[in-house]
């Protein structure tokens, strides 16, 4: 068992809060075009498995593989509607 504490805790829930209050409709064609438009490129669900292997995640964070390069990196996520953006190239 890990005991740990998370380092990366209020990162997250700080950005989670943020996420979160941004959504303006639950209308899914509604949110995708404000999240483009900040965000471009995003994905949902299916397109996130046609171009990513996810490899973990913990809200509001998924770490991911880009399935066309086999580079690493992160993408972040909004429940609902689920989209995921902001992709990261993972630098290390």
């Amino acid at each position: 068992m890990n005991t740990e504490p998370d380092q990366t805790e209020d990162i997250r829930r700080n950005r989670l809060v943020a996420i979160n209050s941004a959504i303006q409709s639950q209308d899914t064609q509604s949110e995708r075009q404000r999240l483009e438009a900040q965000y471009y490129p995003l994905w949902d669900p299916s397109q996130l498995f046609s171009d990513f292997e996810v490899l973990g995640f913990i809200a509001p964070y998924v770490v991911v593989r880009r399935k066309s390069d086999g580079r690493k990196g992160s993408l972040e996520f909004q429940h609902h509607p689920r989209f995921y953006f902001n992709f990261a190239l993972d630098t290390r």
